[in-house]
């Protein structure tokens, strides 16, 4: 018979991670997160569970785009009115907002549901160097 996990209960204290990603390939920086975010390098994983840590990504300016991603890579937007689509290049996500293609990249690898919109409150990305959850001494992932 196999055992059963204790669910984390909600006075339980979630771990807090941070993440440098100054020339790490976008990909495989968000592949990192959100296993982090979803709990998948513990033991207890249980995809009904939502026992994940809070991850702190700095330097989101400087993540990498292998190829010809930083022309070609298309983001889009769409508000909801007609004619209302707006695409956008990496190029141009870049240099407005470096964090959305960091948190883009980590919601397409989340479930689609209550638990990963969850999840993504607790990722936490800062397009420089300084970060403002210092207090919560997150310990430092080199990949």
């Amino acid at each position: 018979m196999q055992k059963s996990y204790r669910a984390p209960n909600p006075g339980d204290k979630r771990q807090w991670f941070l993440i440098d990603a100054k020339g790490l390939p976008l990909g495989r920086l968000a592949v990192v997160v959100a296993n982090k975010l979803r709990a998948k390098d513990l033991p207890t994983f249980d995809p009904s569970v939502d026992a994940g840590a809070f991850v702190v990504v700095t330097n989101a300016a400087l993540v990498k785009l292998t190829g010809k991603k930083e022309e070609q890579k298309e983001y889009q937007r769409y508000s909801g009115y007609r004619d209302g689509l707006k695409r956008f290049s990496a190029a141009t996500m870049r240099a407005t907002h470096p964090d959305r293609m960091i948190k883009e990249a980590v919601w397409g690898m989340l479930p689609k549901n209550t638990i990963a919109r969850k999840m993504m409150t607790r990722l936490k990305v800062f397009a420089g160097a300084e970060h403002a959850h210092a207090a919560q001494k997150p310990v430092e992932i080199t990949l």
